[in-house]
Order: structure tokens, then C-alpha cells, then sequence
């Protein structure tokens, strides 16, 4: 705690004299609304890698699930291997980021990311947000910004709702599996105040032989003044979600005919989600700089019940349930301003968890029948970064950033016949520098620039891991871990403008991690995989030949290894790093009775496990929406997911289960390993109804 009030008293000197001096300098992508996520970013990126999504890139792209959002970043890859209520699946950068592992996300300046979370470290449960809501998600790859801190080894993604709407709306969709959605949003004036709200019911069976039962209530209401420079607004948000889930399942249960292709093994998995938050910003910007200060607090929980072995305890199977209830606080104030020639940020970052109830229990038909271990945790975390920029000439600028990151964590036993003896203090720190240089602009019309970037970054463990002294379940001893995993990355490249209309961005990337440790919740330990590295390159292009229609084209390819062959089977692969994805996508919106949008993905084979010898089978999938305005208040659209059936799966594994027949037949042991599926669901045919007043 010492250290914690330390940085704050430092920090708040830097504050207090950044106000005194006056400013001018280089734009900057927070003060910058651009058009696209490609263009119109010349001169203001410090890299290759950022942009900004914006409405207008969104409206018209068909979507499956909410998360899907993020597959507007060059590269990333969203899926599912449970249900709907449960966070997605995400890869980026040859990492499998389990649920948010190592990609940050904020909504309104409220964090995603779920630090020591039940189920996994870095939990992103994005089935909250409300696509049509969102005005612009302003993204970054790599460890280069000093504002990025925990969970953001392979970038960021700041989302904004809107402050108004242009007239309020009723959007009703219909479709195949009992899927139905309402959504009702409406924004009023008064005062000069701005008020926004909007009501989500959803609910869908999906094409699971067991139904999925979801049931969505979701809600958000903002008050605001001025805009996102000069102004300050309130968000309340609530969300409730219940649902039926059908995991990933051994592939030969499918083949043997024992279940169907969107069979379970299981009957009672699923969960129960909530997450109610009160968020607020101001921000002001005047001839000597600008200031920002946002503050939020959410009340979390999850009760999410999974069996992914099946049965290979006994014929009750294999069901756990993880619980997490939680009230996280804090918040971020910063301060840019020009002195000496620099345009110098400052800002400090405190977000505290305080957690209730982080367990691990063994259930029947969602019935606690174990403790495995029980846990209740307070865990702060303090963020003080710098940024220093400066214009050095008209063809060369540059940014210097430095971060200190403290954690400091209390772990306190509740429950687990194994885990009274775990549980203490951790406290840790870790310094990032970082370093972006820009070459340009240049070229016969100055649309064209070069980026070096390299930096330090970070994700946290989970701090039950760092307290560990003996496995919740076996009582065998563990050795504690570190709270900071630590990364170092660099990347170069390039941004153009080859020909009217068409942006374009090429980078090459590295990174180092010095070790790939994650709290398996599943187990209730902490697994240590060994220091890893990577490097890939990237290609991003974003083409308006007219002022009607957006395409945009992508290429990501990743090579991802452990530094050291894994014991066991001597392999060095990374399983589940996906080494090659692409994608190509069409918008169409002429402002007349059609418009539309078409999306195709193509997900590459990765290794299962560390030998190489188990591989995924790669695949494409389309996805299409075609839209007709009947009257200027009154639309009709249709979305076609998966347009061409394509019979593939949505995610593969490679481990032990053992299957109900496998149990009864005496054949399961301590399991049989093998390649665990979750499919792609079918086509799936949704239309909507829009009506604005």
C-alpha cells in the first residue's frame, strides 16, 4: 500500500502542474472522429494497427451474437463453445484469448475484463451490448500505448454508446429456433440535456437438440450534456441472463450416432449472468489542454454450470459449477496539455474488485454436492502512465510512454476441505515503457506514412493463483505464482492511400511472453505453460469506390511457439493459435429503398496440442443482410447466417472426456482423449422490422 500511495501522490503533482502551462501540439485519435476505421488516419495513428469502427461501418453487417462487434478488428476471431449467456471465445494475434485473456475492453470507460474471475482470467462478456447503440469502437494491436494496461498484451478496444439518436426506433426480428428479439431505444432534448434510453428482450432455443432456453433482459438509460470533449454524461445499465447450454462434445459421440451433430452430454448445463452498472465522465478541453475523468461501479454475477469431461467421474457426470459475484469500482482522470515543446499526457487508473464469493463446487443436475474451494478476494489494482509527444520535423514524430502498474490482492478461504491452508496477501509491480515513432507523411499527395513501435506489457494472474499453496482439489502441493505475467512486442508498418478511396495498412509484428500462466478454473489451479513467442503480419484494406458502397478485405497470419518443447511430447506449438484468418466484407447503402451487407471469415487449421499432430479442420462462412425500406420510417430486413450451411465447427480441442456409453461400458478409465467439437450452427434465417417515429 505504501507504493500505491506513493505513484498516487506523484501522480497527482504531475496533475497539478500539467494544468499551469499552455498548449498546441499534434492531434491526437482520441480527439479526432473519423469516417472509417482506415482512412482518414494519416497523421494522427501512431501505428499500423489502430483505427476506429464507427455507426455507419456496423448498420449494415449481419451478426449472430453481440461480441461479434469485435470482428471489425483486422484479424480477430470471435466463436462460441457454449452457450449464448457465456462469454465468447477470442483469438487475435496467434493467441487464443480464452474468454478476454489478453485483449482489453471497455464500454463507456467501464472495464469488461474480469480480474481472478471464476471461470477464467480476463472474462469479457460482451452479451450486454447493444450493437445499435454503439457509436465507435476505437481499437489498438500491440503494447504500445501507455493508457492500455492489464489484459491488453495483444490490444484494446474502447466502445462508446451514443449520446442521441436520430429518431427513436422499435426494431422486432424473428427467426428459425424460437429466436426473438425486441429492441425499443429513443433519445429526447431538454434543456439542453440529452436523454437516452433503450429496452432489449431476447430469447432463442438455437438449433441444439437440447434448447437453449435463453432468456435476455437488458436495459440502459444516459443523461448527458455537450459532446465527448466538452460535456459529461451518466449511463445506468442493467442486464439478466439465463440460458441452457450444449458444450463442446467429443467428436466420436457424433460419429458413433450415440448424439446428434448439435447433441449434449449433459441435460442441465448452463448458467445464470447479471450485471447492473452506474457509469459517469466529464470531459473539457480548453486553450490550455484537456481533461477527462470518468468513474463507475457494476455489480456482477455468474452461476455457470459445465460438465466438459462428460462422465468420467461416474454415471452422475462430471458437472461443476463456477460462482462469481462481485462489486467492481473505479476510474480514470488524465490531463493532457503542452510544455516545453511536448504534448504531455498524464493519467491515473484504479479499479478495485470486490469479490463475494469466487468458488468452485461439484454439482449434480446443478445441485452443490462439493466444495472444491470457496474464495473471497479484495483486489486493487493503480495504473500511472505518461505520454510525451512532439512534432520533430514535418516528416518524423514520435511518442515516449511510461506505465507503472501495482496490484495488491487479499485472498481469504470460505470454503473446500483442501483449501484452508491457501489464501494471503500478494502484492506486485511492474514499469512499462513504451515507444512509437511515425515517418511521414509522404508520397505525391502525403497520404502515406511508416510506424516503428515496441513497448512492455502485461496480464495479471489470477490472485488466488499467486496465494496457492496447496491444490484445492487433492490437497498436493502448488507453488505460487507471480501476479504479473509479463510481455515485451514491437511491430513496423505501413499506411497508404494507393489509390482514390482505397486505404491500405501492411505491419510486421513480434511478441514475447514471458510465460504463458492461467488459472484454470475448471481445476481450481494455476497451470504454468512456459514463455512463449510470436510474430505475424497483418494486411488491411478498406476501399469506398463510391459514396454508397464499403468494402473492406483482411489478411492476419501468425506463427506462435513455446521457447522451450512442452514435456510429455516434446512438441513447441501453441494449441489453439490460429495461424491464418481472413476476411472480405461488403456494406451497401445508397440512402434509397436497398441496402445490405455481405461478410465472409476464413479461420485457418491450428494445432489441438503441443506435437502438431492433431490439427483443426480450417473453413469459411458467409453471412448476409438485405434490407428494403418500405416507407422512410418503416424497413424490413432479412439476415441469412451461415448463408451456404456449412456443415463446420466453431471451435475444436483436444483433451480427455468420456461419454455416457463410455462410462456404462466400463471403456472411459481416466478418460480418453480425442477431439472435442463445438459445430457452426446451421443457416439460420432472421427477419426484422424496423419502425422510427
Amino acid at each position: 500500500m505504501r507504493t500505491l500511495r506513493l505513484h498516487t501522490a506523484l501522480l497527482a503533482g504531475l496533475l497539478a502542474s500539467c494544468t499551469q502551462a499552455g498548449a498546441t501540439g499534434i492531434p491526437t485519435l482520441q480527439e479526432v472522429i473519423v469516417s472509417g476505421n482506415r482512412p482518414g488516419l494519416i497523421g494522427v495513428a501512431e501505428s499500423a494497427t489502430e483505427g476506429t469502427v464507427t455507426a455507419k461501418q456496423l448498420a449494415n453487417r449481419p451478426l449472430l451474437r453481440a461480441a461479434e462487434v469485435l470482428e471489425t478488428i483486422p484479424g480477430m476471431v470471435v466463436t462460441q463453445h457454449s452457450g449464448d449467456g457465456k462469454a465468447n471465445q477470442y483469438f487475435l494475434r496467434g493467441f487464443n484469448l480464452d474468454h478476454g485473456s489478453d485483449f482489453a475492453t471497455t464500454l463507456m470507460g467501464m472495464p469488461v475484463n474480469e480480474a481472478s474471475h471464476a471461470h477464467g482470467q480476463g472474462y469479457m462478456d460482451l452479451n450486454f451490448l447493444m450493437p445499435e447503440l454503439i457509436s465507435t469502437i476505437k481499437y489498438r494491436k500491440g503494447v504500445y500505448a501507455a493508457e492500455d494496461g492489464d489484459f491488453s498484451n495483444t490490444g484494446s478496444a474502447r466502445m462508446e454508446y451514443q449520446r442521441q439518436l436520430k429518431a427513436p426506433f422499435v426494431d422486432l426480428s424473428v427467426g428459425a429456433h424460437r429466436f426473438r428479439r425486441l429492441l425499443t431505444a429513443g433519445s429526447t432534448e431538454f434543456d439542453g440535456f440529452h436523454l437516452l434510453g433503450a429496452i432489449e428482450v431476447a430469447g432463442n432455443d438455437g438449433p441444439w437438440d437440447l434448447p437453449a432456453n435463453l432468456h435476455k433482459r437488458n436495459g440502459v438509460a444516459r443523461l448527458s450534456r455537450g459532446g465527448a470533449g466538452n460535456g459529461f454524461s451518466v449511463t445506468a445499465m442493467a442486464y439478466q441472463s439465463n440460458w441452457t447450454a450444449t458444450e463442446h462434445v467429443p467428436e466420436r459421440a457424433i460419429l458413433s450416432g450415440e448424439i446428434g451433430r448439435y447433441g449434449a452430454l449433459s441435460g442441465s448445463d448452463g448458467g445464470v449472468t447479471h450485471r447492473y452498472s452506474l457509469a459517469a465522465d466529464w470531459a473539457s478541453t480548453d486553450e490550455a489542454g484537456a481533461s477527462r475523468v470518468n468513474a463507475y461501479v457494476i455489480d456482477y454475477g455468474l452461476n455457470y454450470f459445465s460438465a466438459p469431461s462428460g462422465f468420467i467421474d461416474g454415471p452422475q457426470g462430471d458437472q461443476h459449477e463456477q460462482a462469481d459475484q462481485r462489486v467492481t469500482w473505479g476510474g480514470e482522470a488524465r490531463r493532457t496539455q503542452s510544455i516545453a515543446g511536448f504534448d504531455w499526457t498524464v493519467g491515473l487508473q484504479l479499479r478495485q474488485d470486490r469479490i463475494a464469493t469466487d468458488g468452485l463446487y461439484e454439482t449434480v443436475a446443478r445441485v452443490r454436492t462439493l466444495t472444491v474451494g470457496e474464495d473471497r478476494i479484495l483486489q486493487t489494482g493503480v495504473g500511472l502512465f505518461l505520454e510525451a509527444r512532439r512534432q520533430w520535423a514535418s516528416w518524423l514524430r514520435g511518442t515516449l510512454g511510461l506505465r507503472r502498474d501495482q496490484i495488491l490482492a487479499w485472498v481469504t478461504p470460505t470454503g473446500g476441505a483442501f483449501n484452508a491452508d491457501n489464501g494471503g496477501r500478494a502484492d506486485a509491480g511492474q514499469t512499462s515503457p513504451k515507444l512509437s515513432l511515425v515517418f511521414g507523411p509522404f508520397g505525391a499527395h502525403g497520404d502515406s506514412e511508416l510506424y516503428a513501435n515496441w513497448g512492455y506489457g502485461f496480464h495479471s494472474n489470477d490472485a488466488r493463483g499467486a496465494t496457492l499453496v496447496t491444490h484445492p482439489s487433492d490437497g498436493s502441493p502448488a507453488d505460487k505464482l507471480d501476479l504479473f505475467a509479463k510481455s515485451s512486442g514491437s511491430e513496423i508498418g505501413m499506411r497508404s492511400k494507393p489509390l482514390p478511396g482505397w486505404s491500405s495498412s501492411v505491419s510486421l509484428w513480434q511478441m514475447k511472453a514471458a510465460s504463458e500462466l492461467v488459472f484454470v478454473g475448471d481445476e481450481g489451479v494455476t497451470e504454468a505453460r512456459g514463455a512463449s513467442r510470436r510474430h505475424g503480419l497483418e494486411w488491411s484494406n478498406y476501399f469506398t469506390p463510391t459514396q454508397t458502397l464499403i468494402i473492406d478485405a483482411d489478411l492476419a497470419w501468425s506463427h506462435a511457439r513455446f521457447q522451450e518443447p512442452v514435456d510429455g511430447n516434446g512438441g513447441s506449438y501453441v494449441p489453439n493459435a490460429i495461424p491464418l484468418t481472413a476476411s472480405l466484407g461488403a456494406s451497401y447503402e445508397p440512402g434509397g429503398a436497398w441496402f445490405g451487407g455481405l461478410r465472409l471469415r476464413y479461420m485457418g487449421a491450428y494445432a489441438l496440442e503441443e506435437s502438431n499432430a492433431q490439427r483443426s479442420t480450417p473453413f469459411w462462412i458467409a453471412n448476409l443482410k438485405l434490407g428494403y425500406r418500405i416507407t422512410p420510417t418503416l424497413r424490413l430486413s432479412v439476415d441469412v447466417l451461415n448463408l451456404f450451411d456449412r456443415q463446420a465447427n466453431d471451435i475444436e480441442y483436444w483433451g480427455g472426456a468420456c461419454t455416457r456409453g463410455e462410462q456404462a461400458n466400463g471403456s472411459c478409465g481416466a478418460g480418453i482423449d480425442g477431439r472435442l467439437i463445438h459445430p457452426l450452427e446451421p443457416r439460420t434465417v432472421r427477419l426484422g422490422l424496423r419502425a422510427s417515429f
